[in-house]
This record gives structure tokens, C-alpha cells and sequence, in this order.
């Protein structure tokens, strides 16, 4: 049987290859794109769909803050970002206290395929490349520094329009209900198995909010994927992090998104 660390660098879990996570410290530690024609000016509250039972409560985030005022790139007027507006509005080293961000990888061109249509909308942010695709992408890793106590995180900030945006959250929303008892996926090194998905709480912030737990089997052994997304306008921001070193859900510090959704706004 291969250990935890075999797990890492076998491709298992897709998702811990395609985001390239590395160095992790207290939390997870693996490998690592039309413009709507809706009013943009719509302040939607955190993104509801169907799920089984209540949501289940996230433990509480991380120290992590935002710089004070970083300058927003005007996302929330709706308009599909350029893929230079995409880069200057991405979280950058200094945005948020406590974490360094390095360039990222693109995901391969081919990723894992859902067993289910259903599911799909997971396997997609899964792979890095969520749908309805989107115009441009920046990805980027989040490395908690020394003392931060917090995962490594991985971001990728897509510009979709708004109409696309909306779609893209509420497909997660339903997916979670539809495949809350699991569901598998091919196309890595073989078949990955996910036992359960829930739903957990997100911070109110930008104009859509959305928080998952995605539980990956390993031989046995869960290991927890969570993703946290925000809306701005036409425009969302990815947070993924991973537990590898065991079965408890890893801490998404909420400074993350509040930060990334001032720097959109």
C-alpha cells in the first residue's frame, strides 16, 4: 500500500497535480475560461441550491487580513476583464499579511471526466478549468509564510461576463446536492474516487459567494479538497486548499476572498 506520500505525487486526486500545491504548513500539502447580459448591479446573497441536510459550519478562518484599501479594477460593472486587467487585479505578494504569491501553471489541456453529467461542474473546477469557460484566467499559489500557520492555497481568477459568472455558481450549488454521496471520475493515471460533497459557509463578500468541501478517497484515507469561490460582477475568483496529513477540513483564511473581492470591486 503507498503511503500518504506516494498519494501526492501519484495523481490519485487530480486536482492536487493540476493546481500544484506545495509546501503546505498546518492544513493540506500536495502537486500541484460570454459576456451576460444581466444587471451587474445585483448584490446576490451567498449562492443556494439543492443540497442534502443543512450546511455543514467551516472551522473558523485563519489569521489573515487584507492590506488597508488595495485598489479595485472596476469588475463589478459586469463588462468581461481583459487577460491584463486579469493580471493586475489578481492577489499579489502583500495584498494579504502573511502570504507569499507565486505564478502558476495552466492545468494540462485534458483532465478528469465526471461519471455522472451531474458532477461535472465539480470535476471541471477539479481540473482548473471551470465551466462555462472563460475569456481570460490568471493562476496563481498562495504560500503562507513562517508563523502563518495557514495552508497553501491555490487561486485562479476567471473573466466570464456576468450572465456566465451566475451560471458557473449556480451549476456548483446544484452539483453539490446532486453528488452529495460521491461520485468518480476518469482520465488522470485511472479512476479517482470522491466519497462526499457538502457545502459549507463562506464569507458575505463581493456579489456571489460559494464555499464546498470535496471529500477524495485514497485507499481508504479521506482527503478533504475545499474550494471557496467569489463573484465580482462578470468576474470569479477560485480559492482551492487540500489536507493531505489527515481527515479534517483544511482553513481557507477569509482575508483571501475579502481581499481578492476589493481588488475586483
Amino acid at each position: 500500500m503507498r503511503t500518504r506520500t506516494a498519494y501526492r505525487t501519484g495523481a490519485a486526486v487530480t486536482v492536487a497535480l493540476v493546481l500544484g500545491l506545495t509546501g503546505a504548513c498546518g492544513g493540506g500539502r500536495g502537486d500541484g475560461g460570454d459576456g451576460g447580459k444581466d444587471r451587474p448591479d445585483d448584490r446576490a446573497s451567498t449562492t443556494t441550491g439543492a443540497t442534502t441536510g443543512p450546511p455543514e459550519r467551516a472551522p473558523a478562518p485563519a489569521a489573515a487580513s487584507p492590506r488597508p484599501g488595495p485598489t479595485g479594477i472596476g469588475a463589478r460593472d459586469g463588462r468581461v476583464l481583459a487577460q491584463g486587467e486579469l493580471d493586475r487585479a489578481v492577489l499579489a505578494t502583500g495584498d494579504v499579511s502573511g502570504f507569499e504569491v507565486r505564478p502558476m501553471d495552466p492545468p494540462p489541456a485534458r483532465g478528469e471526466t465526471a461519471d455522472r453529467r451531474a458532477c461535472a461542474p465539480l470535476v471541471g473546477l477539479i481540473n482548473g478549468t471551470p465551466e462555462p469557460r472563460a475569456k481570460a484566467v490568471a493562476y496563481r499559489q498562495l504560500v503562507g509564510g513562517d508563523g502563518n500557520g495557514g495552508p497553501a492555497v491555490s487561486e485562479f481568477l476567471t473573466a466570464h461576463g456576468v450572465g456566465d459568472a451566475r451560471t458557473l455558481l449556480s451549476r456548483l450549488s446544484t452539483a453539490i446536492g446532486s453528488c452529495a454521496d460521491g461520485f468518480t471520475a476518469r482520465g488522470g493515471d485511472g479512476p479517482s474516487t470522491y466519497t462526499g460533497v457538502r457545502r459549507l459557509d463562506v464569507a458575505k463578500t463581493g456579489d456571489d459567494a460559494l464555499a464546498y468541501e470535496v471529500t477524495g478517497d485514497y485507499e481508504g484515507d479521506p482527503v478533504p479538497l475545499v474550494f471557496h469561490l467569489v463573484r465580482v460582477g462578470g468576474t470569479v475568483a477560485t480559492f482551492y486548499t487540500a489536507n493531505f496529513e489527515s481527515g479534517t477540513t483544511p482553513i481557507l483564511p477569509a482575508g483571501l476572498l475579502t481581499a481578492q473581492a476589493a481588488k475586483l470591486a
